[in-house]
């Protein structure tokens, strides 16, 4: 992407500050920078005291770290809201209804809509989950939806996070240290509540209870532990919901159920939110060597005793090159076009497109099938001519394990900076939460900012930051 490039941004146009950000702008124009960055200061140091941290992965200096906080909010309008919330609901109800027949019927298959192999040699279906539908036929209980704005009317979807989505203890973090610091904001600007999430989580997760549930569900988390990059998240969410945190050593299956142990002995979880993968969650069924997992919950799930959220096997939907077909999954589930667009993409593992992605590799992003959080990626613009040679050998040699994708032009937003605001570039992640009552869409979401000038990276484990999503009241 050329760096003279002009991005949409989201507080600026031709004509001066757009109606969205106008009420916040007058505010910061009346305030001292000084005071402003004493506030930043002082929300970085709530975050530290509080322990809002992330581990990252594969680095020599892998270490606890803090995400940086931008106290300056991405406002997103009561019209622009309604329309990504109406497509994230279809393209919610699509993929469940994907999971659903894949795992069952697969008349998607049947009907050539997409390639069997796609289904057949993906590592992330699970043969364990065929001929099994879970409590209440819902597959993902919680979705992530990564977002990214190109223009006025122009919403692309980046990627579907149906498996374990992780930061909305982030979204909720940021959106209190904001009233926290400028109570004033709020009286003067009318937003739409994100508190309510952890509430509606567990009434969410309660409805989708197995039958032979009596009485109120009893709802815990499944941790891999305090070494797991999302742990804090895990904490955060169990507390806020008043649930049990627990790990694979203190459940056992008693009586054709899986239980917690207790100060009391041994109770019956009818409801188990789950941050292990699926390679993790029964020794017995997949990986012998876990000691995170519960050995015989699988076949305590498969007779119906117990919902897990998310299903085993949900990440099949994750799969890139299985994003590639949504729009056509969409119109096949419920005979609409997608609402939101997705951004065009080339399969490597078809020779045409592996040729062009070949031929045009500094200005295309590539990403693994697999891949998540920024990891195994190549931003083509960006990357040095060692980088490209270095990675057109790995797609030579596995093209099956790579999408490309054009460089989109995102849209920005401001951030504070000593100098006062400055523009970087912005994605956003809804989050849904899916019972047999229908799709809830919380109002925000979690925004990533790419703090560094110019950068496309917003992950937090590659540099970016968050900042609080605003959603007007109408």
């Amino acid at each position: 992407m050329s760096p003279q490039k002009k991005h949409f941004s989201e507080m600026m146009s031709d004509d001066g500050i757009r109606s969205t950000y106008r009420s916040y702008h007058e505010w910061f124009s009346e305030q001292d920078n000084r005071r402003l960055a004493k506030k930043s200061a002082q929300a970085e140091a709530l975050f530290k005291r509080t322990g809002i941290t992330f581990n990252v992965y594969g680095q020599a200096d892998a270490e606890e770290r803090l995400i940086p906080f931008d106290l300056v909010p991405r406002i997103v309008s009561n019209s622009e809201w309604t329309k990504l919330a109406k497509g994230i609901d279809q393209r919610v109800r699509a993929i469940n209804a994907f999971l659903h027949d894949i795992y069952n019927r697969q008349e998607i298959l049947r009907a050539g809509v997409l390639p069997k192999k796609l289904i057949a040699e993906n590592d992330a279906f699970l043969p364990q989950m065929i001929d099994f539908s879970p409590p209440g036929d819902v597959y993902t209980h919680i979705v992530g939806t990564d977002i990214v704005r190109t223009g006025e009317d122009d919403f692309y979807v980046l990627e579907d996070n149906a498996r374990t989505p992780s930061g909305v203890s982030y979204m909720l973090e940021n959106r209190e240290t904001m009233l926290q610091m400028f109570p004033e904001l709020f009286s003067k600007i009318r937003v739409q509540n994100v508190s309510n999430y952890p509430k509606n989580l567990r009434r969410s997760l309660e409805a989708c209870a197995p039958a032979s549930c009596d009485g109120r569900p009893t709802v815990a988390i499944l941790t891999p532990g305090i070494y797991n990059s999302a742990y804090y998240e895990h904490s955060f969410l169990a507390d806020q919901m008043g649930v049990e945190l627990v790990e694979g050593h203190d459940l056992r299956i008693v009586d054709g159920h899986v239980a917690m142990r207790t100060t009391q002995g041994y109770r019956t979880i009818d409801v188990l939110y789950r941050r292990v993968d699926d390679a993790y969650l029964d020794p017995l069924t997949f990986n012998p060597n876990s000691a995170l997992g519960v050995p015989g919950i699988m076949d305590v799930y498969r007779a119906g005793n117990i919902t897990i959220a998310n299903a085993p096997g949900t990440g099949v939907a994750d799969d890139k090159a299985v994003y590639s077909y949504i729009p056509d999954i969409i119109e096949f589930y419920t005979g609409e076009k997608a609402i939101l667009k997705n951004v065009e993409t080339y399969r490597c593992s078809e020779p045409d497109a592996l040729k062009y992605t070949l031929s045009n590799l500094s200005e295309l992003v590539v990403k693994e099938v697999h891949g998540s959080g920024g990891y195994g990626m190549l931003v083509g613009p960006a990357a040095s001519k060692r980088e490209l040679s270095e990675f057109a050998e790995k797609l030579k040699a596995h093209p099956d394990n790579y999408i490309a994708q054009p460089t989109l032009s995102l849209s920005t937003v401001p951030i504070f900076t000593k100098k006062g605001l400055a523009p970087r570039h912005v994605d956003l992640r809804p989050f849904a939460l899916v019972s047999p009552d229908g799709v809830d869409i919380t109002p925000g979401g979690l925004t990533r900012v790419a703090l560094k000038a110019g950068s496309l990276v917003v992950n937090s484990s590659q540099g970016g930051g968050t900042k609080d999503t605003w959603v007007l009241e109408d």
